[in-house]
């Protein structure tokens, strides 16, 4: 499973970050960053729940 982040919609509402902080991060200039695109199988649960708790639907899932 890979993770991916549209720039153009994301706002850094950074709820992702706060389900999973493995995957997600912020830059100090609030940009989002995939930390690890390819998802391990021990979080594709947690990332999953993000992408569908995206605010703005910016995260998607290739599987």
């Amino acid at each position: 499973m890979r993770v991916k982040v549209d720039p153009l919609v994301c706002e850094a509402n950074a709820v992702c970050v706060g389900i999973a902080e493995e995957v997600f991060d912020l830059t100090d200039d609030d940009e989002l960053v995939i930390l690890q695109e390819e998802v391990p199988a021990a979080l594709q649960d947690k990332v999953r729940h993000a992408v569908r708790s995206c605010p703005k639907a910016a995260l998607s899932l290739e599987e």
